[in-house]
């Protein structure tokens, strides 16, 4: 079976075109992939304070950006503690900056203080820092769901 010059060329285009749209397609789909998982909508665990204690905060979207809210509480052993600190918004006007890290307010119930903020969101990890002034802290939340 002898080729003819156009059905090479035919060919060529065929896979030329097809081949870099196919590559493109699946970088768009990984980009848009990684942006989902750059959003902190759901379920995150914190790290234990002081007393051992670990809480649920709930993020979703509100008003300009992304807020938290303390859902429940654990002592720790695990068990669901009865905690004032249930209900209580631990931050609050998260908006994206790029790249999966957010800036905004956050509230310290231990410290009874607002603070600038900045979460990173990484896979399934969320580094949650505050500062006040040069002195800053974080956590490394845990996405539950």
């Amino acid at each position: 079976m002898q080729l003819s010059a156009a059905s090479v060329r035919l060919s060529c285009m065929t896979y030329c075109i097809k081949t870099p749209l196919s590559v493109l397609t699946v970088a768009i789909s990984l980009i848009g992939a990684s942006t989902a998982m750059a959003n902190p909508t759901g379920l995150w665990m914190t790290e234990p304070d002081r007393k051992g204690q670990t809480a649920h905060v709930r993020a979703q979207p509100c008003d300009n950006g992304f807020c938290g809210t303390i859902v429940d509480v654990f002592g720790p052993n695990g068990q669901a503690v009865d905690a004032p600190t249930i209900g209580t918004r631990v931050f609050w006007n998260m908006t994206p900056e790029g790249g999966g890290t957010y800036e905004g307010q956050a509230y310290v119930p231990a410290h009874d203080r607002s603070y600038r903020a900045e979460m990173e969101l990484t896979g399934n990890r969320m580094e949650v820092s505050g500062c006040l002034g040069p002195i800053c802290q974080s956590q490394t939340w845990t996405r539950v769901q």
